[in-house]
């Protein structure tokens, strides 16, 4: 058998490892020149990135520095739109708004914030009309009926007190008595129970459709047991603290005999009941 073959009896020679390296081989660095460059390589792509996003940055703030002084988006104007019973030159001294300040760093929430604050604005909004000029729009709190102190006010329909009223007025609706003067004081902040009682009685009047609106001038809120209305004849009306709009149907045919039968008082406070005195006797 010829000494190259290899038979399945033989016993299998050993192979020579062709991967083996040699001293040679083995002595050399092989790839960390590539890895070097290939670092350099990024760092230097990376620089230029560096680089641009810092001009940018830089370029950046000084765009917005330049926005903030320059005078062409100074506030140059102020206008006040909507305003009938409230002072212009009151809505601006509570907008505060600086003259020359950068219309761009005008905080317009913070200055609508400060309009709204006074009692005769229900609702105020701030828009910037480029390049230096402001616009506040308000919606005023208008007027619902009055509200007797030691003076006549003003009171809205949700019951916050607006202001003095002139002297010679002809109220639509009954005028509001009987609140004392910390309860007055308290309306420029926020309605009072007995305001909104008020308010909610005189709708009731507004919503029956009758000629009891025209009839009673005076709603007295000082009771304990429920608001007192005067007719213009001078009728007491005790009206209970409940079902309003029943007992206000049930006012107006009894009025219909006040004229004729002397009546002075009439009592509604009690259920399917009515009490009156007559000329000073019950």
């Amino acid at each position: 058998m010829p000494s190259g073959l290899v038979s399945p009896r033989a016993r299998p020679a050993t192979l020579r490892d062709l991967g083996e390296r040699s001293t040679f081989v083995a002595g050399q660095r092989i790839g960390r020149g590539s890895r070097r460059r290939r670092r350099l390589r990024r760092v230097v792509r990376v620089l230029p990135v560096a680089a641009l996003v810092v001009l940018l940055g830089a370029g950046a703030a000084l765009g917005t520095r330049w926005l903030l002084t320059t005078p062409r988006l100074a506030v140059a104007s102020v206008e006040v739109r909507g305003a009938s019973r409230l002072p212009v030159a009151q809505i601006l001294a509570a907008a505060s708004i600086t003259p020359g300040a950068s219309i761009l760093g005008l905080d317009t929430h913070a200055v609508a914030g400060r309009v709204t604050a006074l009692p005769e604005v229900r609702r105020a909004d701030v828009v910037r009309e480029f390049p230096n000029r402001v616009v506040i729009s308000v919606e005023e709190r208008r007027p619902f009926t009055l509200v007797h102190g030691s003076r006549l006010h003003w009171l809205d329909e949700e019951g916050r007190l607006l202001g003095l009223a002139p002297q010679a007025v002809v109220p639509e609706v009954p005028v509001v008595s009987g609140l004392s003067e910390q309860e007055l004081a308290s309306l420029r902040r926020a309605p009072g129970p007995k305001a909104q009682a008020a308010i909610a009685l005189i709708k009731a009047l507004l919503r029956s459709g009758s000629s009891l609106t025209a009839e009673i001038s005076e709603i007295d809120m000082s009771r304990k047991d429920g608001p007192v209305l005067y007719t213009a004849d001078g009728v007491e009306v005790r009206l209970g603290t409940e079902d309003w709009e029943e007992r206000l149907a049930r006012l107006e045919g009894v009025l219909a005999q006040a004229v004729t039968e002397d009546i002075r008082t009439v009592d509604l406070r009690f259920r399917d009941q009515v009490v009156l005195r007559r000329g000073g006797a019950w």
